[in-house]
């Protein structure tokens, strides 16, 4: 059984969710060393994943953002934006987070720490583009 289907079976409620960007840099050649594919798969073994096109923080590529399961939200926890996310230790640090229920409800590790970075400020610059939609690309 999945995390995913686990966490629902438990709690009956959602389960954490995660956004993994897969545009221009992330999951692109641009990122070396990583097997971009295996990480989304490596992601969805713990909960549903979503591949969005370009979320604006290009020089922290690859981005991934764990949003909170309807619980975290709940107590209160918000998305968690983590860039560099470029080695299979990263995501592994990523899922264990996860599988231990995320934003709201397991304390984020301190190893997180590092790859926690802000999200864009979107809507304030005039020139910023507008960001596209989330859309699963079934990666």
């Amino acid at each position: 059984m999945s995390g995913e289907a686990e966490a629902a079976e438990t709690t009956g409620r959602a389960p954490c969710r995660i956004v993994v960007c897969r545009d221009c840099c992330c999951g692109s050649p641009k990122v070396t060393g990583l097997d971009h594919a295996a990480q989304t798969a490596r992601l969805r073994e713990e909960a549903p994943v979503r591949v969005s096109g370009c979320l604006d923080v290009c020089d922290q590529a690859n981005v991934i953002v764990v949003q909170p399961s309807a619980d975290g939200r709940a107590a209160g926890a918000r998305p968690v934006w983590l860039g560099l996310v470029n080695s299979a230790d990263a995501t592994e640090d990523v899922t264990a987070w996860v599988r231990a229920g995320g934003p709201g409800i397991a304390p984020r590790p301190e190893i997180l720490d590092l790859h926690a970075i802000a999200p864009p400020r979107r809507g304030l610059a005039g020139n910023r583009r507008a960001a596209p939609p989330i859309r699963d690309r079934g990666q």
